[in-house]
């Protein structure tokens, strides 16, 4: 493959460039090697990315052993799990596009060759996979790995029970000092946290995507993790030689393996929306009617945390994706496809087996026999709406109750906390969709709150705003068009009868239409609490809905 880097590094009118390079130690012959950026988010601002400038030297390792010049240099990450709750979370779905944008400038701006993008957390894996797809480059993606299973008296402790642990002291169930110990021993080091949020959703579906080597679910702080580093590092020399870019990857059989893959795992509901933008940005057809083919043929084989009993350590243990794969083949569900390992999908899975039966079930003994997502439409969701039904217990399935409405998510958690949620309530909270936002912040505390208020079995939430792959019980998100927008969602009332049919896919508000028509008479979207002039101002501006993959408008 030809050298975009002799751009910056041949000729006489080059020499101020070849300069700057040698100022920083590199040799002359280090400038005639391809030129690999290591597009490395290590930061201090969460466990996942922590630890990632050893992942990243690792990288630099493989590649300079494999006759490659490896130029880091870094990314954004914004911690869900910090920013959760709080005004923070307007940023981490908006900070996926600069991300993005990041990475594009960097690699275009300095001719690298080919990238290997180092990612661990929420909206960075997608954030890169997205620029993966702009720049249609020789790229690999080398995720930061899972997070060590907490133990604490005993038994394994994790993410999930710190979510529902504050309503457990709040009911009086649980001690301040329990809690303390627990939030000290439920996540033990580094990596992605220990259950199956959006983080290691997006990480295992690069594996299915086949934009990493096999090992999404290796540990964080294991050897393995490391040899896989540098592995990834010698391997995208093989890809720059054959010139193998990114988007002879990403293609349409990709997607598809990387939904049936979703379904089978039951991923965060947030991988529709970063499905839907890669798509946009690799120019892949994707459509919701596909997700629900897809969902409606393929078993629900893998319950993680939260909404089953196992941590993503224990799907590792039981062979991970590459495992899962080989299962999901011999149901005739997975298609043949170029990976980043220079091999088809099939010849990277031959010879792998299911290690243990109850992580990963078979057919017979699947969780369902449809996948663990599912879309919603209905007159409150016109243009459609998600839902993790993996998460969801049999008797809220379908369920009608009145609305307690709120605007944005501080009110209704309190509201929730202060007892004044009931048994068959269904929570509506608006104006946190993409524009509304804006940022379109996760409900994580809100339907944690419900969960550990006792509520799980008898109160649905629904949102415009949405969830964080955490998140269990009947919580709707994405719904789309959003409040902000004047969808239907801004003109609900306190105690209007709203119903839910999560199996037939349909959320209803159950009031007149000429009711309804009335309600908008002389009506106005909420303000979105932002600084004229902001990201977040000007993001509000430009983004599209939740279900087009809430990403900017191109006809602006």
């Amino acid at each position: 493959m030809a050298k975009k880097s002799d751009i910056t590094t041949k000729g006489l009118e080059r020499a101020t460039h070849r300069a700057l390079y040698y100022s920083m130690g590199l040799l002359p012959e280090d400038l005639e090697k391809p030129i690999i950026g290591v597009v490395n988010a290590q930061n201090e601002t969460m466990p996942g990315h922590r630890h990632l400038d050893i992942i990243a030297r690792a990288v630099k390792e493989g590649i300079i052993a494999a006759g490659g010049t490896p130029i880091e240099f870094p990314t954004i990450g914004i911690c869900d799990g910090i920013a959760q709750g709080n005004y923070g979370m307007h940023y981490p779905l908006a900070s996926r596009e600069l991300i993005a944008d990041s990475v594009e400038c960097m690699m275009n701006g300095h001719s690298f060759d080919a990238m290997v993008m180092i990612p661990d957390c929420d909206k960075i894996t997608p954030g890169m996979i997205i620029a993966a797809a702009r720049l249609d480059v020789p790229t690999i993606i080398c995720s930061g790995g899972v997070m060590a299973t907490g133990c604490m008296d005993g038994e394994k402790v994790g993410y999930t029970d710190l979510m529902e642990a504050s309503g457990l002291v709040q009911r009086g169930i649980k001690t301040n000092e329990w809690l303390s110990e627990l939030e000290q021993r439920a996540l033990p080091g580094c990596g992605a946290c220990n259950l199956l949020g959006t983080a290691n959703s997006m990480n295992f579906l690069t594996e299915a995507l086949g934009l990493c080597l096999p090992g999404a679910t290796l540990p964080a702080m294991s050897g393995m993790k490391l040899a896989v580093a540098k592995r990834t590092g010698m391997q995208i020399m093989e890809l720059w030689k054959k010139g193998i870019t990114a988007k002879q990857i990403l293609n349409e059989k990709a997607v598809h393996n990387a939904l049936v893959v979703d379904m089978a795992i039951g991923g965060s509901s947030n991988t529709m929306l970063h499905f839907a933008a890669i798509c946009n940005e690799a120019g892949i057809p994707f459509s919701f009617d596909e997700v629900e083919r897809i969902a409606a043929i393929t078993p629900h084989l893998v319950k993680l945390k939260p909404s089953g009993p196992h941590y993503p350590a224990d799907f590792d243990n039981a062979g991970g994706v590459t495992a899962l794969m080989a299962r999901l083949k011999e149901y005739g569900l997975i298609e043949d496809n170029l990976t980043v390992t220079g091999k088809t999908v099939y010849e990277n899975i031959e010879g792998h087996v299911v290690k243990d039966e109850d992580v990963i079930r078979t057919k017979e003994t699947a969780y369902s026999l449809t996948g663990g997502l599912k879309i919603l439409y209905g007159n409150l969701a016109t243009e459609g709406a998600v839902c993790k039904k993996a998460g969801v217990v049999p008797e809220m399935l379908k369920h009608t109750g009145p609305a307690r409405v709120f605007d944005q998510e501080e009110p209704a958690v309190k509201a929730i906390y202060n007892g004044e949620i009931k048994p068959g309530d269904v929570v509506v909270i608006r104006y946190e969709g993409p524009k509304g936002g804006p940022g379109m912040r996760e409900m994580l505390t809100p339907t944690s709150a419900i969960i550990g208020m006792g509520l799980g079995s008898s109160v649905a939430l629904i949102t415009d705003g949405r969830f964080s792959g955490a998140t269990r019980g009947a919580a709707i998100g994405h719904v789309s068009p959003e409040a902000a927008e004047g969808g239907l969602i801004a003109f609900v009332k306190d105690g209007d009868s709203i119903s839910i049919d999560i199996e037939a896919g349909v959320v209803t508000l159950n009031v007149p239409e000429e009711e309804i028509e009335k309600r908008k008479i002389g009506w106005e979207p909420h303000k979105p609490p932002v600084k004229p002039g902001s990201y977040l101002d000007r993001y509000s501006k430009m983004v599209s809905s939740a279900m087009s993959g809430a990403v900017f408008k191109r006809n602006w």
